[in-house]
């Protein structure tokens, strides 16, 4: 699973065999979510802090979360993506 970001100890990736609607996972201790890209449904768990830097972080790169999901469509290798500041 490639990670494209890593910030306050949350890792985030993207899988190349992946399924409808863009999305991006989201590994934080032992806590896992994927959160859709353009909606920002969330699938799992996580602590109410960790899940607030995981939007705000996915608001300050919205499009370049989807030219990755992109990447990730067409087998492309994914492009890191600033961490949190």
């Amino acid at each position: 699973m490639p990670v494209i970001s890593r910030f306050y100890g949350i890792a985030v990736f993207m899988n190349y065999r992946e399924h409808e609607p863009p999305h991006f996972h989201v590994v934080y201790q032992d806590q896992e979510i994927s959160v859709e890209i353009k909606t920002g449904i969330v699938e799992g768990k996580m602590s109410k802090r960790a899940l607030r830097m995981v939007f705000e972080w996915a608001e300050l790169h919205h499009d370049e979360l989807l030219e990755n999901w992109e990447r990730v469509r067409t087998r492309k290798p994914l492009h890191k993506i600033d961490a949190l500041a």
